[in-house]
């Protein structure tokens, strides 16, 4: 297939050096199990699940067959004042396997409209309590919470919102959790609680009462998997008690078998107030998002509000669409039935030892994992951040897709994987890392 800059000018792509990408595109023309064909008709390994949204592998037929008969059979139902079936079984299938008190799920449409509506979730709860001192929102450094206003506002990842000059006041970040001294280190780190007492610092200096709530990832995950010290979300559970402040949990990448459990809250035995959840909601096949709470907040709301009247002012035109709540149940049903998140998580071992071997090599200076999922960094180039768009651009000619940010590599393969398939990523990982020795 020919492709030419100008064939490919009109789309303005995202996240994307627009220009560079169109002198020598690398598109995907078809995609099965783990592997993506390109348009010259090579074969990738996916080793990034997508954007870690298909951990079921690509071309599920009994998802594609659901959202085609969705389609014939009611392709939209306002949802405004209006429901279908699917959303409510699908929102029953979500909370089945999220931890109590956890029993109520909004939907959304991506990440990104899953962290502003949990902002939103966050005020109308306090609000409906009378407290609306609580303004102010915690954060992290190294953050990424999606790309709405919202989402950017609480971004510690400064490149996501250092044009954007209007953001949400009354945002603070803890620091981040990456030390030097814990390099290499396998799973969690000791020591976390000091970490975690920034925002016992920011209760002292601003006021508990003034703190809406305090967002994280349970496993830093754009920013290159940063793993959390031991004691470090048990910390930030008990200061959130103490002062009256909702943890939330954006989840949106380690949700769904991602760590092994269903959900990182399961996995550290912590359970937030909120979860935000997207991506492997839907194996990927269709946008889709969603804000589960626990049963609290959802009466504190709803009970609030005059009979007959809204008790919520939010929403989106393509809330619950029937065929992404299509899409939804059919993964919810492969999950469970097929038991993917068993047969992922009975590759972790394998894939984090295969991973971890790449310490012997000068060019990477750590790596960080838990579950299915690791990161890796490399020695920065002439300039921080370069080197690792040109590796990942490499890779993919070499047959694996990696997702970069930066100079940082995060591999998380489809459960579907057998370790055999992780150690051909691997082995091409090195080979083209070599190439950069």
């Amino acid at each position: 297939m020919d492709f030419t800059a100008n064939s490919l000018e009109e789309h303005w792509m995202p996240f994307t050096p627009n220009r560079e990408f169109k002198e020598e595109p690398r598109l995907v023309e078809k995609s099965s199990g783990i592997r993506l064909v390109d348009h010259r008709g090579g074969t990738v390994l996916d080793g990034s699940s997508g954007l870690f949204c298909v951990p079921a592998g690509h071309g599920r037929r009994e998802i594609a067959d659901a959202v085609h008969a969705q389609l014939l059979k009611n392709d939209y139902t306002a949802p405004f004042n209006l429901g279908h079936s699917g959303s409510f079984q699908l929102a029953r299938m979500v909370s089945a396997i999220a931890p109590e008190p956890i029993n109520h799920v909004f939907f959304t449409n991506s990440g990104s409209e899953s962290i502003d509506t949990a902002l939103k979730i966050c005020m109308a709860y306090h609000g409906a309590r009378g407290d609306h001192r609580r303004q102010r929102f915690v954060s992290r450094e190294r953050a990424y919470h999606g790309v709405n206003m919202g989402g950017v506002s609480l971004s510690g990842m400064v490149k996501n919102r250092d044009i954007f000059s209007v953001c949400m006041p009354y945002i603070v970040n803890m620091r981040h959790t990456w030390r030097p001294e814990d390099r290499f280190t396998r799973g969690q780190a000791e020591n976390g609680e000091d970490l975690a007492n920034d925002l016992q610092r920011f209760c002292d200096t601003y006021g508990g009462y003034t703190i809406a709530a305090c967002f994280v990832e349970p496993v830093a995950g754009s920013t290159g998997v940063l793993v959390p010290p031991k004691g470090y979300l048990e910390r930030l559970r008990e200061i959130c008690d103490a002062n009256g402040i909702l943890l939330v949990f954006d989840e949106v990448i380690t949700g769904f078998g991602r760590l092994g459990p269903p959900f990182a809250a399961e996995a550290f035995g912590v359970t937030p107030d909120i979860m935000t959840m997207a991506k492997a909601l839907t194996n990927g096949c269709q946008p889709m998002g969603a804000v589960a709470v626990k049963d609290e907040i959802y009466d504190t709301v709803v009970d609030a509000s005059p009979d007959g009247a809204i008790e919520f002012f939010h929403g989106y035109t393509y809330s619950a669409h029937p065929a992404a709540c299509a899409a939804g149940i059919a993964t919810q049903t492969l999950y469970r039935d097929g038991g993917l998140f068993e047969q992922g998580a009975a590759l972790i071992d394998h894939f984090q030892d295969a991973v971890y071997a790449l310490e012997d090599m000068d060019i990477v200076t750590d790596v960080r994992g838990y579950g299915l999922i690791a990161g890796f960094d490399l020695k920065p180039g002439a300039k921080p951040g370069a080197l690792g768009p040109q590796v990942q651009k490499r890779l993919f000619w070499n047959g694996l897709h990696v997702k970069f940010t930066g100079d940082a590599g995060i591999v998380a393969p489809p459960f579907i994987s057998t370790e055999d398939d992780i150690d051909e990523m691997i082995d091409i990982l090195r080979r083209t890392l070599l190439e950069y020795s």
